[in-house]
């Protein structure tokens, strides 16, 4: 191991090397990289290259996030870590007499479509740590909204699949799927409605979207649509500071923002691994992945069981992560997997993630998302706002901390991560991929901290996931013996070859001189890049 606190060996197939750098930029789309990267070199900190990736996102990869996403972040802003939850609430009309009708969740349509924060997250965080004016963020977004860009391969098969999805929406269809088809790989799609939008915005910080000419737009199409979301819900909306929930693990801690996202989940996980031996197993082992499983399964129904706005949770995370209640969760693993009955919340592998730091020491773990591709299938007319469907992860069962109700955030998947160690920034990571997130910060925790890969290493190494029905999915790489034996445990196991259900990985860890070492996840078509 070197002076970095990682080795230099990739012992996993990748088609990626870590970039080292003392100005990084990591994301899931080259030209959202890009753009963050512009912002340093036009003397911006690394917040200003963070929200410029992120407007860019938008833009260049609609099908995972857009306008109207919500957003977290964690903030090193050189002495301390800030969260900022930004997501948004649900309508003030969504009583319980409005989803009677419903069996379950609907996932598409105006009754999944709650108040979107993204661009709340970047005003906020633009106007608190920004050096930048907050419209020159806007420049690389608007350009390619209204002159192109080209799909990239990803997008563009992620695009396709959306376009059968929402195929009984018509303004979908009308601005996504022009001439009756997505774009493919390689092609320039030009959005100009959307660049006339984000130049609203830009002149505006914000106003046009929460109480101006934009939200009276999404309230006219809430109307025409019959859907619930009105003015007075957008403007009622405000991100968040918060402080991330810091939870101990083997001389490093992790950082996560509070419910309602699922990032608490993580860090009851490690918790409980911090009591068993992963540290000392060959990672990817049986041994090794069955101990994960199975920590992570007890933090998973944690989560569906409790998780919700914190305004309506009956447990505290202080509470999920009393010591004694971890101890006791840890002594209750065996050799053997442990039975839980299946749950009902959805999933989702659609989502961007991005994180940034530069020279000075500040470091940002952003991280946005439409939920299930893009989103609810609503998009305003004239506006190229694809609104989210966030609210498809609300519950109907009576009692429950996260069912669904007026004014409520809803369950989020989207987590952005940071590890400290010794009270300094180690590294601002993030796993894209909704129920993959959770599980993703783990695998990348202890890879880089328990057993000294670098992030691209890491991130490289095939992953298990949990389904939601509490399978256990191996990904191509897997030894087939620790799937023989793994099923031989008692667990359900199944080899797959398809990334997508596996996410995608950016991090960036702190050098012992300053610099950094970025990595970005070959499962997606992103590059860290640095200078």
């Amino acid at each position: 191991m070197t002076q970095a606190g990682f080795g230099w060996s990739f012992p996993y197939a990748s088609r990626r090397a870590p970039v080292l750098a003392r100005n990084v930029v990591a994301t899931s789309q080259p030209l959202a990289a890009s753009a963050g990267i512009d912002a340093l070199r036009r003397g911006g900190n690394a917040v200003d290259a963070a929200v410029a990736t992120a407007i860019a996102l938008t833009v260049v990869e609609p099908c995972n996030n857009g306008v109207g996403s919500d957003a977290f972040a964690i903030v090193w802003d050189g002495s301390r870590l800030v969260g900022l939850n930004a997501s948004g609430r649900s309508p003030a009309a969504w009583t319980p007499d409005r989803f009677r009708r419903y069996e379950t969740m609907p996932r598409t349509g105006w009754d999944t479509v709650t108040v979107p924060g993204a661009v709340s997250a970047w005003v906020a965080l633009s106007r608190r740590f920004g050096a930048l004016p907050l419209a020159e963020l806007f420049d690389a977004a608007i350009g390619y909204a209204r002159d192109g860009f080209h799909v990239g391969h990803e997008t563009a098969a992620v695009w396709a699949r959306a376009a059968d999805v929402f195929s009984d929406f018509p303004g979908f269809l009308e601005h996504f799927v022009p001439g009756g088809r997505s774009p493919g790989a390689g092609e320039v799609f030009v959005n100009p409605d959307l660049a006339e939008t984000l130049r609203s915005i830009a002149e505006s910080a914000g106003e046009s979207f929460y109480r101006g000419d934009l939200a009276a737009r999404i309230e006219a199409a809430a109307e025409n649509g019959g859907g619930a979301l009105r003015r007075a819900d957008l403007a009622a909306h405000r991100a968040l500071w918060v402080d991330p929930i810091i939870q101990p693990y083997r001389g490093v801690a992790l950082a996560e923002i509070p419910p309602n996202g699922q990032g608490l989940a993580a860090q009851i996980a490690l918790g409980i691994l911090g009591h068993l031996n992963t540290n000392r197993l060959a990672p990817g082992s049986a041994e090794w992945t069955h101990l994960q499983v199975e920590a992570m399964k007890i933090a998973i129904r944690a989560a569906f069981d409790h998780f919700a706005d914190p305004a309506a949770m009956r447990l505290t995370p202080e509470s999920l992560l009393a010591p004694q209640s971890v101890a006791q969760a840890a002594a209750s693993i065996g050799s053997r997997a442990s039975p839980l009955p299946p749950v009902a919340l959805p999933g989702s592998q659609d989502t961007v993630y991005l994180g940034a730091a530069d020279a000075h020491g500040t470091m940002v773990s952003m991280i946005q998302s439409n939920y299930m591709g893009f989103g609810s299938g609503i998009v305003v007319p004239g506006t190229g706002i694809a609104l989210q469907n966030r609210g498809a992860g609300f519950v109907l069962a009576p009692g429950h901390p996260n069912v669904v109700g007026p004014g409520k955030r809803p369950y989020h998947t989207i987590i952005p991560g940071f590890v400290t160690k010794d009270g300094s920034p180690a590294m601002s990571f993030g796993v894209m991929g909704g129920h993959m997130q959770h599980q993703g910060h783990v695998q990348m925790v202890t890879r880089v901290f328990d057993h000294g890969e670098n992030p691209q290493a890491a991130s490289d190494a095939p992953r298990w996931h949990v389904t939601p029905e509490f399978r256990i999915a191996l990904e191509d790489g897997f030894e087939p013996s620790v799937a023989a034996e793994l099923a031989d445990r008692g667990h359900a196991v199944d080899m797959v070859a398809d990334h997508r259900l596996f996410g995608g990985a950016q991090l960036i860890c702190r050098l012992p001189d300053g610099g950094y070492c970025g990595a970005s996840d070959h499962r997606k078509e992103g590059a860290a890049i640095g200078f």
